[in-house]
């Protein structure tokens, strides 16, 4: 894990804020949804990582520096 400065947890929680649509691009996890799985930011937690509600019922977390998500559209 990577650990994240002040100025990118901010950066990270202004351009995310809770009710951001997202759409998976990457998460190596055996139990991560599919790419492309679209969710809802509902926060981000002291280590940049975003909480996320999948649309398929998941609630992995997408990892700061690690896995990747887009914003996306309703």
């Amino acid at each position: 894990m990577r650990l994240i400065r002040p100025e990118e947890l901010e950066r990270l929680r202004k351009t995310y804020p809770n009710g951001t649509r997202v759409e998976l691009i990457k998460m190596d996890d055996i139990q991560a949804p599919p790419i492309g799985t679209k969710g809802t930011v509902y926060g981000i937690d002291d280590t940049g990582s975003l909480l996320v509600h999948w649309d398929n019922g998941g609630g992995l977390n997408v990892i700061y520096g690690e896995d990747i998500v887009r914003k996306a559209g309703n």
